[in-house]
């Protein structure tokens, strides 16, 4: 097995919904090390951040941040250390375009 630490997606979304962040690739498990939340404006917004098995649906239960606050002009770092199969989903969505979202970690194949 061969192992690839990386960037694995970086977004920005200001619509507070359910977008794709990181998707696995088929044949690939991957390891997520961190995801960096950053707010690159003068006011406080919220995010979201869930975790999809198998391509599904965001579902109550995928949350692992609900219109979680981020202060103005804030960075925070998530040091998680998630296993996800292939197929499966990291997705976002913040109240404003000035959220950003970036994730890395190692896909494994």
């Amino acid at each position: 097995m061969a192992n690839a630490y990386k960037i694995l997606g970086q977004v920005g979304d200001g619509s507070a919904n359910d977008v794709a962040l990181y998707t696995v690739p088929s044949s690939t498990e991957t390891v997520i090390s961190s995801i960096i939340v950053c707010n690159r404006e003068n006011s406080a917004n919220t995010f979201r951040l869930a975790v999809k098995s198998d391509g599904g649906s965001v579902a109550n239960e995928d949350y692992i941040a609900y219109d979680s606050n981020i202060q103005a002009n804030d960075t925070i770092t998530l040091t998680l250390g998630i296993t996800l199969n292939a197929s499966d989903i990291i997705s976002v969505g913040a109240s404003d375009s000035n959220v950003t979202f970036s994730v890395y970690g190692t896909e494994i194949t």
